[in-house]
């Protein structure tokens, strides 16, 4: 599969040079939980010149159910997403959200599982491009026909299943971060799961604490937090609602150079429907 071409975070200086080059494509991965018209109206009103749309619930994620709200995709779905969006084998990624790459993260953490590393998340999103005094457009782009199809080849190692994850209730390789608000890993609140609480012997480590005004913190203060959270170790597993926002803490953790960190991709979602899995509540 191909190397890796761009940093997994890039700046606007960084991505404005590629605006337009046949082998770059932009994403706008916008979405909202509970409100899936969000995502499409907002690309509708204006996005990054070239950019196309992902949409989390439909291409980004398998038919919701046992395995949670967002199980992965398979590879032949997410092969013709990729296909559909004018993206080949070769061809670079550069995603983008409005929640500081809380969304457009899932995308870059989708290209790797499935072996290209080719995918980057634009730091601040499209606040930091419209900031930086660059023009958005309306006009929906025909995507060209990449210079090769993309094949989708899943990476197992990446990935964590549930059941792993209970046999090993004290994470004894490493450590499991839960990347939800304090509040419901707390199980002070839960606004969509079966139950409220999280995984025994998890860290709380909500995603916006990568984040200082919508973009992410220096990479000595991410790797501060994550040793701070016992967590700089290609050892860690990440998980959250239902395996989007997870990805973020993962992003972070590459950003740092921990590249080996995993994702429970079933997440809460999925632990929480289950009434024999052990839950925890409080910090």
């Amino acid at each position: 599969m191909s190397s890796r071409v761009l940093p997994h975070l890039v700046t606007v200086a960084d991505l404005v040079p590629l605006l337009g080059r046949g082998d770059v494509r932009v994403v706008d991965v916008r979405w909202r939980l509970g409100d899936p018209a969000a995502g499409p109206a907002a690309y509708a009103r204006g996005h990054l010149p070239g950019a196309v749309f992902a949409d989390v619930d439909r291409d980004l994620a398998g038919e919701p159910g046992e395995r949670g709200r967002h199980p992965l995709p398979s590879a032949d779905a997410f092969e013709g997403v990729m296909r559909r969006l004018g993206i080949g084998d070769g061809t670079r990624v550069v995603a983008y959200d409005e929640q500081g790459g809380a969304t457009a993260a899932r995308l870059w953490f989708l290209l790797r599982y499935f072996g290209h590393e080719t995918g980057a998340v634009l730091d601040g999103g499209i606040e930091a491009f419209t900031s930086g005094g660059h023009a958005l457009e309306t006009s929906v782009p025909e995507p060209v026909a990449p210079a090769s199809p993309f094949h989708a080849v899943p990476r197992r190692e990446m990935i964590v299943e549930r059941a792993e994850l209970a046999r090993d209730s004290g994470h004894s390789k490493g450590v499991l971060l839960d990347a939800r608000a304090g509040e419901r890993f707390r199980g002070e609140v839960e606004p969509i799961d079966p139950r409220a609480g999280h995984i025994p012997g998890a860290v709380s480590a909500p995603f916006a604490g990568n984040l200082a005004g919508g973009r992410m913190l220096p990479r000595d203060a991410l790797l501060a937090r994550y040793r701070a959270l016992g967590a700089a170790s290609n050892e860690t597993v990440a998980y959250c609602g239902s395996g989007v926002t997870a990805c973020h803490d993962l992003l972070a953790l590459a950003v740092v150079g921990f590249e080996g960190a995993r994702l429970y991709a079933g997440s809460w979602s999925e632990w929480s429907r289950d009434p024999g899995a052990k839950v925890a509540t409080g910090g």
